[in-house]
């Protein structure tokens, strides 16, 4: 088999967080219960309406702009971008084309062509029978699209980079972006090519996770490849997703810019970004929270694991806890860590509501991690006395002597519960003596169990090695 190479280029629309639509006054509520509720003449296109622009809806993409280092338009318009469906009341959809809000910059790795502002279409339904219903509540909706040059090469890229977009419009403010609700949706458009000579482009449309996203892209490259070596062509096309069959499939022959028609809107104004102060790359640049890949790299510098530091860059729930009760607490790398694993994995894995994370604050989480640190609480005394306050608040350190959860240093205490535990557990006990140490961890645990986490460990295990001769 002769050596491919594919070459990706990603499509991205998020819908944008505004009050109003893009162009009119109804409420920017695509996901209203009620069909139709949210709609207006404006956005139904009835005769002698006329759009206004949406200045939230601008500042978002060029407040995006800006944090990927993209070049803001001095000078931008609308466009016409006509085509007809149902779901286009208009019959055309008011776009950008030939100046777009936003061009170039870069995105974790991968270079931008441009990123543009339009308006969202209507929402087909088909339910049952021989017609489609219509909710027209989404027709209108500001609509950000990034387009990235086809540099990307392979599906692992080009999901990271769909998951840092949406990171990033998240961090902003801009988009919720989530993708099950269609608030994003990925468009690739893949070609293979050999010995230097580019194929066929298809695009695969509608992509609405991050996993289909890998899958579609991979499905399709191995599809034109073996369409390749058995010497036949295929056509510039728009192909779906089928979930169920985890393959691509035709819909429609990819249409090119000619085909849009695409002319200046005439109901819109003329935009001079460049005269607008606030619209100053420099004053927008003053408005950018910390960026995802900017946190990403603080929290590393923390020590703490990089899955973990993911963790916390997607979750702002759970960031903003480990900046203020373990970064503004705890000094020592080691403390942080440990607070990191804790939070992560016992807290977030309990899902707590707010009022027990609050129960949590003011000190009350670092306090636990010191305790740890001063091995006055084991792990499963800490695992305890963390599930206890979550409930009911409290002095950690009153809490974990009341409740007998300090760690003792005793060590005839020690010397008796591993009595206890190997007499209940012979047959481990057996198999620890015959060589098999894996033993010893459980036996260890049982311990911790039986003394309600207070025992120390490392003594226990100590004393249960030497009851075994081991």
């Amino acid at each position: 088999m002769n050596t491919y190479t594919p070459t990706i280029g990603l499509e991205i629309h998020a819908e944008l967080k505004t009050k109003t639509k893009m162009f009119c006054a109804s409420a920017n509520e695509p996901h209203a219960a009620d069909p139709n509720a949210h709609v207006c003449p404006v956005c139904m296109a009835f005769p002698g309406t006329l759009p206004v622009i949406n200045k939230k809806a601008v500042e978002h993409v060029l407040r995006v702009g800006t944090a990927v280092n993209g070049q803001l338009a001095e000078y931008t318009e609308f466009d016409r971008k006509n085509y007809f469906y149902p779901d286009i009341p208009k019959g055309f959809q008011i776009s950008q084309y030939k100046y777009p809000l936003v061009s170039g910059g870069m995105l974790a790795g991968v270079a931008l062509t441009r990123v543009h502002l339009e308006e969202d279409t209507a929402r087909s339904q088909h339910t049952s029978g021989d017609y489609s219903l219509i909710d027209f509540n989404r027709a209108g909706v500001p609509l950000m699209e990034l387009v990235t040059e086809p540099v990307i090469h392979d599906a692992l890229t080009a999901m990271s980079f769909a998951q840092e977009l949406q990171l990033l419009l998240r961090a902003l403010g801009a988009s919720d972006a989530n993708m099950e609700k269609g608030e994003m949706r990925v468009e690739a458009n893949i070609s293979v090519s050999r010995d230097q000579t580019f194929g066929t482009k298809v695009e695969v449309k509608n992509l609405n996770s991050f996993k289909v996203v890998g899958k579609a892209i991979e499905y399709e490259v191995k599809r034109q490849i073996e369409l390749l070596e058995r010497g036949e062509t295929f056509p510039q096309e728009t192909r779906g997703w089928n979930e169920n069959k985890s393959e691509t499939f035709s819909q429609r022959t990819k249409e090119n810019a000619q085909d849009y028609r695409y002319f200046p809107e005439p109901d819109l104004p003329k935009l001079n970004i460049s005269r607008i102060a606030e619209f100053s790359k420099e004053n927008l640049s003053k408005t950018l929270p910390e960026l995802p890949w900017e946190k990403r790299a603080r929290l590393l510098s923390f020590g703490i694991k990089s899955e973990d530091a993911e963790v916390l860059v997607a979750d702002v729930v759970y960031s903003r806890f480990f900046d203020e009760e373990v970064l503004k607490q705890l000094t020592d790398e080691k403390s942080v860590k440990t607070a990191a694993n804790y939070l992560l994995s016992d807290i977030r894995g309990a899902t707590p509501s707010e009022e027990e994370m609050n129960n949590l604050r003011k000190g009350v989480f670092a306090e636990v991690m010191r305790m740890i640190g001063e091995e006055v609480l084991s792990s499963r005394g800490a695992k305890d006395l963390l599930v206890r306050l979550m409930k009911t608040g409290g002095d950690p350190r009153g809490v974990a002597q009341a409740e007998g959860m300090l760690q003792t240093h005793d060590l005839e205490a020690a010397k008796t519960v591993a009595q206890e535990v190997i007499a209940e557990n012979p047959s481990v006990a057996e198999e620890v003596r015959s060589g098999k140490e894996s033993g010893l961890q459980f036996l260890v645990g049982q311990g911790m169990k039986k003394s309600k986490g207070s025992m120390n460990p490392k003594q226990l295990l100590e004393a249960i090695k030497a009851q075994l001769g081991t």
